[in-house]
């Protein structure tokens, strides 16, 4: 059994989360090494005057921007997600506490998603459950995903395990990053974000895992569409913002790009009168890629964690750099 850190000082902590989630399974473990205040949104602002540590158990941020104010004596804050940018308001970049996210809770799942999502085009899935709804028994070519190649945007935890499955399916595997290098021991090669327009046209597969900053807020707009291969497929399992949706909607009416495996939207749930729901080239999935099985015990854990090396008085490793909004 893993040694367990003995606490050096009490820790005060609030555990924000909707009215009827359940708690973490282990919340006995919790309770042992902290004070703790269960609190929704609606009386966050009572709970958070006097607590150290904040750990969004159901991801809110609204509610931690308007109660802001009230985090006083905050000094962590954990949040159970990849993704933090709707977290990063100006007085939580100005302050001192330390934000720490869910990496690598996620990193295999979301990597599988990405490849079940490349197969099922390949293999033509989507075309042979509407035939067999029709009961038309028609034969088809697929496409080989093997010797394909693959644009990874994002080079962070996910991207990398992303790189990895895919590689190890036979694909041919580059990403794109802030800063370009030719020895990524993932990648390979990694181009510049801000170049990738000219690098879209030979790339079968354009993953979209970056996280959302200003410099990658619609980063998939006409001009980057325009420079992919009529035959490309686009998988977005990052922000639905990296995308101009607009602009993908006119691409693939067009034929600009072939097909659209999409797991976020810019507008969550995606409405109703969205063109993305009719057309026969996307396959649309709810914000779900990394929710497997055992999600919610695995965050639990990966927060105990967490919480034993703060309630040691130990560094917190792994924290989000909050001047850019993710971890480098």
């Amino acid at each position: 059994m893993a040694a367990v850190s003995t606490p050096t000082r009490p820790v005060g902590l609030v555990m924000l989360t909707r009215p009827g989630e359940p708690l973490p399974y282990n919340m006995a473990e919790i309770e042992a090494l902290a004070s703790v205040t269960v609190a929704t949104a609606a009386d966050l602002g009572t709970a958070l005057p006097g607590a150290d540590a904040l750990f969004l158990w159901e991801n809110d941020p609204v509610a931690i921007r308007e109660n802001w104010s009230a985090a006083v004596d905050l000094r962590w804050l954990h949040v159970s997600a990849a993704g933090v940018d709707k977290l990063m308001f100006d007085e939580l970049r100005a302050s001192p506490v330390v934000v720490t996210n869910s990496r690598g809770v996620y990193d295999r799942p979301i990597a599988e998603f990405v490849l079940a999502s490349i197969m099922a085009w390949d293999k033509r899935l989507l075309e042979s459950r509407d035939l067999q709804r029709q009961r038309r028994w028609q034969w088809r070519e697929t496409r080989r995903t093997t010797g394909s190649s693959a644009l990874v945007v994002g080079t962070g935890a996910i991207g990398r395990e992303i790189a990895r499955l895919l590689s190890a399916a036979g694909l041919h595997v580059r990403g794109a990053g802030r800063v370009p290098r030719s020895d990524d021991p993932d990648f390979g090669a990694v181009i510049a974000t801000a170049d990738l327009a000219d690098h879209v046209g030979d790339v079968d597969n354009l993953v979209l895992i970056a996280p959302l900053t200003d410099q990658t807020r619609g980063l998939v707009d006409g001009h980057v569409l325009a420079a992919m291969k009529p035959s490309a497929h686009l998988i977005n399992v990052g922000r639905g913002h990296l995308v101009v949706e607009t602009d993908l909607v006119a691409a693939l009416q067009a034929g600009t790009i072939a097909a659209a495996s999409l797991d976020v939207a810019e507008v969550e749930p995606l409405p109703a009168d969205s063109p993305l729901w009719t057309l026969p080239q996307v396959s649309l999935s709810a914000h779900m890629s990394g929710d497997v099985t055992g999600w919610r015990e695995a965050l639990a854990d990966q927060f105990l964690r967490r919480l034993r090396t703060y309630a040691a008085g130990e560094p917190l490793v792994g924290a989000v750099d909050t001047s850019v909004g993710y971890v480098r």
